[in-house]
């Protein structure tokens, strides 16, 4: 059958990929799907990791949900219902908590892999058919902590102002707590053209990891200590000269500032700090200092701490400092993780935000997309609390008393995460939409069965800030449905003042006029658009009528930023520390990450059977196995202050001695992992805290 152009469900390179439907069975009356290279589009130019290829693997799954569940009181299992009984049944329940305990009684949490589509949809019905202001989502947990510094320092989030493709021409491309290679493989072959061309690729994380064997340059900090090296690369940068004056002057405020806390980072104090030696920071700051065009790029190594925000600033500042922002082939930009965890946000699920990147406080932008939706602005609620203080409070007095869940993997995915659970267990009614029975579903009062990519059509925005188009190129199995027909039928169900299209061409069209004239203007863009051109780069606005279209904005910041003045701003980042230090009882540090295999939570993933599952392991320094008498692939018991996780033990000299890796795709990880969060992003510290290894 004819293929279709459609794009892969996991990371945020939203690679390219070729649907064909393939008839299967005695009759053939049963449809698989076969995974094609769509060579032409340029993000990944028709190379697809093994997840990628492996995708329609749950197509057809006996493991996927067609039909709702409700949870039986007099039995305490799940059963299968109607999906009239089902959204009745939420419906009438939320009614009665809301009638009992307020609005805010019940609360939102959405995912980074929604549409754009319905992460409106979702932050529009959580406004106006809820009227509850406690909606966030599992992108706070993925690169919050670099949006809220690129808003401080340029006024603007996009994780990359520029194209992916541009690596391939940088001199110097720095990767801060990034394992590119692993995690988003088709973006590695930009780092082999790169060095092909005679550029540089500086690699700087704990492990030695698959990216980092593509390194020139390999930096292994004590993990949590990533600002500390990027002051001491800006006191080296300033003291050898280095620093870009005529650009600092003309383009940016704030560095005198900077320069004087720099000052107090001679290489000796980070070497102390980071574990870093004097000659490594030397050598990397010579690159630094050499190199026409270099390239910052920070990912969760970087972010996902209580100062990942900070952190993010003190890369920021290197680039600064070093006249990058703003010049063809260089700059900064964070590599976003979930495939739609830009436009997720962007658009109306993150607890302080309105469609466009509008702020939620402010009046002018209230007042705009009240108009869109048709409502009064005083109708709309404030701000709310953010993913893990949501969480947090489920069931708690003052607390929602109901949760619903949209394309997220609580249980697996949250930091401490066994408090977590206890208050999931806490609600009144815990509504989980998913395509599998996740670990957070197998907790649900209703699970509602949903589309997965294949089966539907909505637009994403990959970490470029290209708005592509994922086109339905299957049918749903029979019983399923989109989020999109389970929110309408809620707000309908609630008496909502305002209808709810279940149409995503219709809905995208409304997004572009709600985010008309906010940062991340999408009113220029269409459906018909994204095709033609193989996607479109916000922001985009609407062309007035008789003129051209706006051709979108691939590279940002080439004239100047999105502040008021138009300059950037150093910010000045203040080094503390992780929020938990080793001490005797727990003696190293814990880091998490990915693994090539697997995705997130590993809900999809896990299922794949042409995935390798591993299982969780503990990967260790031989010095750390000798002294405490582990052996490889024998089991050993990781434990924290919030819990313990036994797997065996991987023993590796690719690591640092003083600190052990876990995965976090499988149930465990995240039980050890620390809730302490950024005061500005609010991102939980999943990269590092104190542990203790047992055999």
């Amino acid at each position: 059958m004819d293929a279709t152009r459609t794009h892969c469900p996991y990371c945020s390179l939203q690679c390219g990929m070729a649907i064909s439907r393939v008839a299967t069975g005695s009759a053939a009356r049963r449809v698989a799907i076969e995974i094609g290279p769509w060579a032409e589009f340029p993000v990944n130019e028709g190379a697809l990791c093994r997840k990628g290829w492996t995708a329609g693997g749950l197509r057809g799954s006996r493991e996927r949900l067609t039909s709702p569940m409700v949870r039986d009181r007099a039995t305490g299992e799940l059963r299968t219902a109607s999906w009239d009984e089902a959204l009745d049944l939420v419906a009438r329940r939320i009614a009665v908590l809301q009638a009992a305990h307020g609005n805010d009684a019940v609360a939102v949490f959405g995912g980074g892999g929604l549409t754009n589509e319905k992460a409106y949809q979702l932050g529009r019905f959580a406004r106006v058919a809820l009227g509850t202001s406690q909606i966030d989502y599992n992108g706070r947990w993925c690169m919050s902590s670099a949006a809220s510094a690129g808003n401080q320092a340029f006024g603007v989030d996009r994780g990359l102002p520029f194209p992916l493709a541009d690596v391939e021409q940088a001199d110097v491309v720095v990767l801060v707590g990034s394992n590119l290679a692993e995690t988003m493989p088709p973006a590695a072959r930009h780092l082999d053209r790169l060095r092909e061309r005679g550029g540089k690729v500086v690699v700087i994380d704990p492990r030695l990891t698959p990216t980092g064997e593509r390194a020139d340059l390999l930096l292994q900090p004590v993990p949590g200590t990533d600002l500390a090296l990027a002051l001491g690369v800006l006191h080296l940068l300033d003291a050898q000269g280095a620093v870009d004056e005529e650009y600092v002057a003309r383009r940016t405020t704030g560095f005198d500032d900077v320069r004087r806390a720099a000052a107090a980072w001679w290489p000796e104090r980070v070497e102390r700090t980071t574990g870093i030696a004097t000659d490594e920071l030397h050598a990397l700051v010579a690159l630094l200092a050499s190199a026409d065009k270099v390239m910052v790029l920070t990912a969760r190594g970087a972010e996902q701490h209580a100062q990942g925000t900070a952190t993010v600033l003190g890369w920021i500042d290197v680039a600064l400092a070093l006249g990058m922002p703003g010049k063809e082939y260089a700059g900064y930009g964070c590599l976003t993780g979930q495939g739609n965890g830009q436009g997720g946000r962007e658009h109306g699920q993150k607890a302080d935000q309105l469609p466009g990147y509008r702020m939620i406080d402010d009046p002018a932008a209230r007042a705009h997309v009240a108009q869109v939706w048709g409502v009064a602005p005083e109708s709309l609620p404030g701000k709310g609390r953010s993913a893990y203080e949501l969480l947090d409070a489920l069931g708690q007095d003052g607390g929602p008393k109901a949760l619903l869940v949209h394309a997220s993997n609580i249980v697996v995915s949250a930091p401490n995460a066994t408090h977590v659970t206890r208050r999931l267990e806490a609600l009144d009614l815990l509504v989980v939409c998913d395509i599998v029975m996740s670990e957070t579903a197998a907790l649900a009062d209703v699970v509602l069965p949903v589309t997965q990519w294949a089966e539907e059509t909505g637009t994403m925005t990959n970490l470029e800030g290209r708005v592509i188009l994922r086109q339905r190129a299957v049918t749903p199995p029979e019983g399923v449905r989109s989020d999109l027909d389970v929110i309408a039928g809620l707000a309908e169900r609630l008496g909502s003042p305002i209808p709810f299209s279940t149409d995503p061409e219709e809905i995208f069209a409304e997004l572009g006029r709600a985010s008309a004239g906010g940062k991340a203007d999408y009113s220029g863009i269409s459906y018909e658009r994204i095709v033609e051109e193989q996607g479109v780069f916000w922001p985009c606005p609407a062309a007035p009528a008789g003129e051209s279209p706006h051709p979108g904005t691939p590279r940002m910041f080439a004239d100047s930023f999105a502040t008021p003045d138009g300059r950037a701003r150093f910010v000045v980042p203040e080094y503390v520390g992780p929020a938990e230090e080793p001490d005797p009882s727990y003696p190293l540090h814990l880091t998490t990450g990915r693994v090539l295999s697997q995705y997130q939570s590993g809900a999809q993933t896990r299922r794949i059977r042409d995935l390798p599952d591993e299982g969780a392991f503990v990967e260790m320094h031989p010095m750390l196995a000798e002294r405490i008498g582990a052996h490889d692939g024998r089991p050993v018991v990781v434990r924290t202050r919030r819990g313990e996780l036994k797997a065996p033990a991987r023993i590796v000299t690719t690591i640092r001695p003083d600190t052990v890796f876990v995965p976090f795709h499988w149930v465990g990880a995240n039980r050890l992992t620390n809730d302490a969060l950024d005061p500005s992003s609010r991102m939980p510290e999943f990269k590092v805290c104190a542990a203790a290894v047992l055999v």
